[in-house]
């Protein structure tokens, strides 16, 4: 048996272990995505590896991983172009509703790049690139397969109180997606035996002719929640306003109070890791989105986790770059 047959396995089950363990302590860390995504990977790497060693496998194989590499080069730029394109037309112009088509458009200007005659400088800049873009879209595909995940490890019942997040109005009236977490925090709340405090958090933003709380409030008295289930917090314009200032409505004689944090299904990881920096023992839920519009939100999603670890981000980046440029002067 060789050393890689020996060595691939046991990082990979190393990997997973550290990832149990790490999920076991404490599931709403950042860290634990990449240890899954290293996991995942090194296992897939193990099984391909074995797979090859099978002859009439060989071929399937080739095929399969011929497949995939063009719908990550060709299908997927193209898919997330025109998603981009339809976030512009039914959600405005805007830099966040343009990040899926500016992505597609990269990827394929990335591309292409491969095919020009650039020199050895330009070459090792397109090749630094394209190990910048794989780093980046490890992680993203890390956290969006945990962000599955941890929507499916919280606690279902038994909650003391709901915290619904605010997510913009139209004017006065409350829009689909807040409708949407809304909707979830009433079907939460019906659930519950004893029905739990529901605390509306939100400020007025620009465009607004009210609060969001004010708003959320008579959305749900409308749809029969008593009055005195409700508690208003009318300051926050971010997430973690939004969870810091709704804690101090919560009831102090709860020790700790099972709070639940209402929002779509987008924001819930990053919900629960900004829980998790502030010191709350809250959970996170999410409510559904509209299906075109989740690319652009998981995309902002990723680049707000993604400056929460600047420094990791830009030591990462640095390290690349710079192995990039070595290579370029020693080649």
């Amino acid at each position: 048996m060789s050393v890689t047959a020996v060595v691939l396995p046991g990082c990979a089950a190393a990997a997973l272990l550290v990832f149990a363990v790490r999920l076991a302590r404490e599931p709403r860390r950042l860290g634990n995505a990449v240890w899954l995504g290293v996991a995942l990977l090194l296992s897939g790497l193990w099984l391909l590896r074995a797979a090859l060693h099978l002859e009439w496998l060989t071929p399937i194989l080739v095929g399969v991983l011929a497949v995939v590499a063009a719908v990550v080069a060709v299908v997927l730029p193209g898919a997330l172009i025109v998603n981009g394109v339809r976030m512009v037309r039914r959600e405005g112009r805007s830099l966040a509703n343009l990040l899926s088509f500016l992505l597609g458009v990269g990827m394929l200007a990335l591309e292409g790049l491969f095919f020009a005659p650039l020199g050895r400088w330009g070459s090792a800049l397109v090749a630094t690139a394209a190990v910048l873009a794989c780093y980046f879209g490890f992680l993203f595909a890390s956290l969006l397969g945990y962000s599955i995940l941890y929507g499916r490890l919280r606690r279902r019942t038994g909650f003391d109180a709901i915290i619904v997040l605010g997510s913009g109005l139209a004017g006065d009236r409350v829009t689909p997606l807040l409708a949407a977490r809304l909707d979830r925090a009433i079907r939460l709340y019906e659930r519950e035996a004893t029905p739990p405090l529901l605390v509306v958090s939100g400020g007025c933003g620009p465009g607004e002719t009210t609060t969001e709380a004010s708003a959320m409030q008579e959305y749900l008295r409308s749809h029969g929640i008593p009055a005195d289930r409700i508690r208003r917090e009318d300051r926050a314009t971010t997430t973690e306003e939004n969870l810091a200032f709704s804690a101090k409505l919560l009831p102090g004689g709860v020790r700790p109070p099972r709070v639940l944090a209402v929002t779509s299904n987008y924001h819930v990881f990053r919900t629960a890791v900004e829980c998790r920096r502030l010191g709350l023992p809250f959970d996170a839920t999410g409510a559904p989105t509209a299906r075109y519009f989740l690319p652009s939100a998981l995309l902002r999603e990723f680049a707000a986790l993604i400056l929460h670890y600047r420094r990791t981000t830009i030591a990462a980046c640095t390290l690349i770059i710079g192995g990039g440029l070595l290579l370029a002067i020693f080649a």
